[in-house]
């Protein structure tokens, strides 16, 4: 892994992505997930919420990093934010 520079918040953030993803899986074994309506306008299932929120957050940080000089904490706020309220009210 030489040829890739990692760094702390780079290594932290896939390490969560892989936790999310185990943590989910886990989840679905215990507790088999029923698609249900929120306020996106599908039926989703959990792991659908999970990667709509994860692309979401993607596109705010994008969004964030070309149209501002605001230090990255903002958006990983406000991507936090998203994320939660996707996976629990989506």
């Amino acid at each position: 892994m030489s040829w890739m520079a990692w760094t702390l918040p780079s290594a932290l953030f896939f390490i969560t992505i892989g936790c999310m993803l185990t943590a989910m899986t886990v989840f679905e074994v215990l507790r088999p997930c029923v698609e249900r309506k929120g306020f996106l306008p599908i039926r989703t299932t959990r792991g659908d919420r999970l990667f709509i929120g994860l692309l979401g957050s993607a596109y705010i940080h994008l969004l964030f990093i070309g149209m501002t000089d605001l230090p990255i904490w903002y958006p990983f706020g406000i991507a936090i934010v998203w994320l939660v309220t996707v996976l629990r009210w989506g």
